[in-house]
């Protein structure tokens, strides 16, 4: 893989994209008068110099630093293509990957690059722009929350396993959606001893794990109950109070139509 191809973006690029989607003012106007929670996905490599200062900011959107008048759920994915680079991020993952290729595709973009802020699955910016991201986040489409109840067990030590039922409180056409569980970690501390930010101790939230689909669904009524299980394979020094699950609608062209947040329970 050439650099060429993953630029690190900084604070001075300004490389805002919105994927346009065709809807009237009206239904724009409903939307928001709907109101549920816009997610937001960070793609990121602790062996990107500039990536960093993207998990602030991501760090403090989660927190609720901002005074934003929309919930946000926020994610962030560590890509694996930095890795080659000098260090190899213990949250890389092929799949973080996989999905920020998906979304290159999806907005018709040039390339992938690193931190990439991604909003309801329509808009995009450098990730360590903090005044493009509160921009895409205030004019991004909402919709309703999920009323997805969870439960969780764990049927062996090392397996965590998300029952969830609930209606969509929206209504899939034809085209259908699926229905994404990511379990992420939050308070996690790394001492980069090589590459780009050698000599570094690199703090991360709302990493994301693992990502599961719990089912694909078409022609279903916003009030029907939707349900399924996903399990996770859990990793060494799993602690419960860190973690969250975040369960959210896609369509086949990624974007989001509702989005819904759990934390797990201290005992599980």
């Amino acid at each position: 893989m050439a650099p060429r191809l993953f630029p690190c973006f900084g604070a001075s690029s300004r490389r805002t994209a919105h994927h346009k989607r065709h809807a009237t003012a009206d239904e724009a106007a409903e939307e928001q008068r709907r109101g549920g929670a816009v997610l937001v996905e960070l793609f990121s490599s602790q062996g990107c110099a500039t990536s960093p200062e993207a998990e602030v900011l991501i760090s403090r959107l989660g927190r609720g630093d901002f005074e934003l008048d929309v919930p946000v759920i926020v994610l962030a994915h560590h890509v694996d293509y930095w890795d080659y680079v000098g260090w190899k991020d213990p949250f890389g993952s092929s799949q973080g990957t996989v999905r920020q290729k998906a979304y290159v595709e999806a907005l018709r973009l040039d390339t992938m690059f690193t931190p990439q802020a991604v909003v309801q699955g329509r808009a995009q910016c450098v990730g360590t722009d903090q005044e493009g991201l509160l921009s895409a986040i205030a004019s991004a489409p909402r919709f309703p929350a999920p009323t997805f109840q969870a439960k969780f067990q764990r049927p062996s030590p090392d397996t965590l396993q998300v029952s969830l039922a609930g209606a969509l409180k929206s209504k899939v056409d034809g085209h259908g959606v699926n229905i994404m569980v990511a379990l992420y970690e939050s308070g996690l501390v790394t001492d980069v001893s090589k590459g780009e930010n050698k000599g570094r101790v690199l703090s991360n939230d709302f990493v994301v794990r693992k990502l599961e689909k719990l089912c694909s669904i078409k022609d279903v009524s916003a009030k029907k109950t939707v349900s399924g299980t996903v399990s996770f394979p859990l990793w060494e020094g799993f602690n419960s109070s860190k973690c969250g699950i975040a369960v959210f609608v896609q369509n086949s062209g990624y974007q989001i139509f509702g989005s819904q947040n759990f934390s797990l329970p201290h005992n599980v």
